[in-house]
């Protein structure tokens, strides 16, 4: 029991929000949507989360799993239930919403 509290320690990272970006190369656009996304994950994520960046130009195939239909899309994998979002994430409220996150009193 000891061995299993001590390996949890070892490994700090604890992900709550598990994030897919889907984008379409390096635009405008999908610059914007990851900075956006970052920006509103370490105000109001505090290191609970995951983001990993598809690009469907180097991948097309992987639009199909999660039902891509236009660019950017964000996806929360975890917690369940999916959610989606479409477009550049620059509306925090629209994405906190849309994500399920409760903001952050400041």
């Amino acid at each position: 029991m000891m061995e299993d509290t001590q390996s949890e320690q070892n490994c700090p990272e604890v992900v709550q929000y598990e994030l897919r970006l889907y984008v379409a190369g390096q635009t405008a656009k999908s610059l914007a949507a990851f900075a956006n996304l970052k920006r509103i994950c370490e105000s109001h994520l505090h290191g609970e989360y995951r983001i990993e960046v598809i690009d469907l130009i180097k991948t097309p195939q992987l639009a199909a799993g999660d039902q891509i239909l236009a660019v950017p899309t964000l996806v929360r994998r975890l917690p369940e239930p999916i959610k989606k979002i479409i477009g550049d994430l620059s509306n925090e409220e629209r994405v906190l919403v849309g994500l399920d996150i409760q903001p952050v009193e400041v």
